[in-house]
Order: C-alpha cells, then structure tokens, then sequence
C-alpha cells in the first residue's frame, strides 16, 4: 500500500474568513443619522446574506488582533468574491481595515473509506478510483455529511472560534508519509475526542490546502466559550495533534444580531 496516498474528500461551500480592525474615530465623528445609516446598511448587509446558497454572518471580536470578524459561506468562489466586493463598496465598508482574511472550502476528509479502499484494490488501478468514487458519492448523501459541508448554526450558538491549522512535515513526524491506514486510525481517535462534544460545539472543517498559507480551517460555534477551551484542550492530546498538529492564531467572538449593530458605538 502506497504511504502517501492521499484520502478522497468532499467538498462543499467555499468560505472566507474577514478580520477588520474598525475606524472608530472616523466612524464615531460623523453626524448621528449618518451613523445610523452606516450601521443600519450593515445590519441589513448581514440579515440579506442568509439562503440555501450560503450565508454570512458578522462577530464582535474579543481580544486583540481585531475589532470585527465576518464569516461568508457561498456555493461558488464566484460567489464569494461578490460577496467580498459588496461588503468594500456598502457603507461600512469605508471604516473597515482589512487585518487578516482566510479562503478555504467546507471539507469531509474520507480517511476510512480511502483506508478501506486501498486495502481491497491497488491504488493504481483504475477499479480503486472507480470504487473510492462511487462510496465517496454515498457517503455525501447522509445528513451527517451534508451538515459539515452546509453547516447552518443554530442562533443560540452565539459564540465562535477560529483559528488555521497545518500537519507538521518535519523529520519523524511527517503526517504525509504515515501509510493511509495509520491516518485513518489516528483521524478516528481525533473524531471521537470531538464526538464528546456533541450537541455543545459544532465545528466547521474547511479545506485550504492551494488556497491559503495553511492548510485548514477550524472554526467552531458554541452556547458557552468555555467549551472552545475544552474541546481544544482534550483535542490537543490526541496523538495527531500532539505529533503533527501546528496551529495559528486564534480569532475569538461574539455574533453580531441584526439588533445589535445601532449600539455598535454606544459606550460601555
């Protein structure tokens, strides 16, 4: 069997992670209808942005780095782009400064059935191509599936978590000659360290591997934040994070309603 033999995946909305820093003092000076209006456009801007195609959602940052974080999930790069110019061109798009942004693809990597696969057919045939595709085909059609690559979050779920996330490939530990089987068993311990979360987290895994400069994304949505502290702590003895996890940095907020953008500016 070939060590490295890449794992089929699934993908489905691409996605674009936005942190600004906001220009409190220019926005803050102007004329108080004009600040309505600008806040008033973005609360719209955000209410709109929600369909079966994707949605976009907007977080008050706490903790340094930024004041804003948008998260865009749409069907097309196409789409996202839109998105992205649109949000440049609306009124607050004026007051943003721009402090670190992150493309990647929701994704379900398909460790087992690439493990399961290869070890009934030669991976250079093209029978394993024809089989690892027809099961892969399967696998996205079940509701679980479906709800990692078009993840909807409930509105309690108010607080989120994100950070990138690359596997290490120095010396011993290279994640990318570890034989397909090993990564399998190793993603599966991982899958049921985030499996006791259930119901208290969802996390969202999106691919940006030819996209950014890491490899993925995690972002996560909880009721309590103190469950991003838990679940990252347990996650982080896991083997496969202990040995071939690197991580970057960490984007904390709190969702932004429709409700909450004219008091954007309120003191206290």
């Amino acid at each position: 069997m070939a060590a490295a033999l890449p794992p089929a995946t699934l993908e489905g909305w691409y996605v674009l992670h936005q942190m600004f820093a906001l220009e409190w003092a220019r926005l803050g000076a102007l004329e108080l209808s004009q600040r309505e209006a600008v806040l008033a456009d973005a609360a719209s801007f955000f209410a709109a942005e929600a369909g079966d195609g994707g949605w976009s959602a907007s977080f008050r940052v706490v903790g340094g780095g930024a004041d804003l974080l948008f998260v865009h999930f749409r069907e097309s790069l196409d789409e996202i782009s839109r998105a992205e110019v649109a949000l440049r061109r609306s009124p607050l798009g004026a007051y943003l400064k721009l402090e670190y942004d992150y493309l990647s693809v929701t994704e379900a990597g398909l460790y087992h059935l690439t493990a399961d696969t290869a070890a009934e057919h030669d991976p250079a045939t093209e029978e394993y191509h024809r089989v690892l595709a027809e099961r892969a085909a399967q696998e996205g059609e079940s509701r679980f599936v479906k709800g990692r690559l078009y993840p909807r979050i409930p509105p309690e779920m108010r607080y989120l978590s994100f950070y990138p996330m690359s596997k290490r490939r120095q010396g011993e530990d290279n994640w990318y000659v570890l034989p397909v089987q090993q990564r399998s068993d190793l993603m599966r311990e991982h899958g049921l360290t985030g499996r006791r979360f259930a119901g208290r987290i969802i996390q969202v895994i999106t691919g940006s591997i030819g996209l950014d400069d890491w490899e993925w994304g995690v972002t996560l949505f909880a009721r309590d934040p103190l469950e991003f502290k838990r679940i990252v702590t347990d996650m982080r003895f896991d083997e496969v994070s202990a040995r071939y996890g690197e991580f970057g940095r960490f984007f904390t907020g709190i969702r932004l309603e429709a409700t909450d953008w004219p008091g954007l500016l309120a003191p206290g």
